[in-house]
């Protein structure tokens, strides 16, 4: 890509509380999976840039943990990763929900933080595919838009498509010109190694409940790709589960291995569709007391500024 002088680039945050769909907003506007999705709160913990470049405009999104109140230094980590992503910026999406009638905690730390800003707001209102009939986007936007000052207001659904091209035009308006900072083939800023121990997290995420899923770190201890390792042919990856507690740790395992077993083969099939070759897999599970709380523990698995 050779951008003229129209040419715009800038950085675009995308925060809310945990659960509105900021991951899956970013992956239906990047056109493919560049972070992970989940039902469940605090899916995303890191801050991940996921790069959007087309012929007139390179759109660097932020994807950011969901603010909420923290009980850990895990916790604590996320809210501030979210936090100082505001102040990197050019351009802010807050996302809420649709269905939203009313302003929690969560959302209220959120509007204190954005009060500080001098970053222009969109309010992004998202799922309005799950409004019933007779409701309308309309009375989630009239609880925020006393409380943010919105530079434009974008009604969507990231999970059918609604809108996202008019959000994606809108935010190119607001764009600085400048060159790309990223090359044409870039989706993201983290290693595949990121990506790889975050799909095996998120098929965590999918089987199991409660506390279980919070307490897990995923570090990648060998990969290994046949490009790299000519008398391969197939990638190996192997993968250490970190948990709490000895009960998650046989929660993880299941009866029989049958619950690692599960994980196993779902993330095998998502890491095969990232590297588009074959993958073996292996898994294995420990525990690390309350590695939660640890800054140790949280700089050994990246949770650290």
């Amino acid at each position: 890509m050779k951008p003229d002088a129209a040419f715009r680039c800038g950085l675009v945050a995308v925060v809310g509380r945990p659960n509105v769909g900021k991951s899956t907003l970013i992956n239906a506007l990047l056109g493919q999976k560049v972070t992970i999705v989940s039902e469940k709160p605090q899916t995303t913990r890191n801050r991940i840039r996921c790069i959007y470049s087309d012929e007139k405009a390179q759109i660097v999104f932020i994807d950011t943990p969901g603010i909420h109140l923290p009980h850990h230094k895990l916790g604590e980590f996320m809210v501030e990763t979210a936090r100082r992503a505001l102040e990197e910026v050019d351009l802010i999406c807050y996302v809420v929900d649709a269905s939203d009638r009313h302003i929690g905690p969560e959302d209220e730390r959120i509007l204190a933080f954005l009060k500080e800003t001098v970053r222009p707001v969109f309010l992004v209102v998202n799922k309005v595919d799950h409004l019933k009939k007779g409701q309308t986007f309309w009375q989630a936007v009239e609880l925020y838009q006393d409380r943010v000052a919105s530079a434009e207001i974008l009604p969507l659904s990231a999970r059918v498509g609604t809108n996202l091209d008019l959000l994606l035009d809108k935010v190119v308006e607001r764009l600085p010109a400048g060159p790309p900072l990223y090359p044409d083939e870039r989706i993201m800023d983290h290693p595949e190694l990121f990506l790889a121990a975050e799909i095996i997290r998120e098929k965590i995420l999918l089987l199991t409940r409660e506390e279980v899923p919070h307490s897990v770190a995923v570090e990648i201890e060998a990969f290994q790709t046949p490009d790299e390792y000519p008398e391969r042919d197939v990638a190996y990856i192997r993968a250490a589960v970190h948990v709490e507690r000895p009960g998650q740790k046989g929660i993880i395992i299941g009866r029989g291995g049958a619950m690692l077993r599960e994980i196993g083969t779902l993330a095998r099939a998502g890491l095969e569709e990232m590297l588009q070759e074959k993958v073996f897999l292996e898994l294995f599970v420990k525990v690390r007391q309350d590695w939660r709380k640890s800054d140790r523990d949280l700089k050994r698995f990246g949770y650290r500024q």
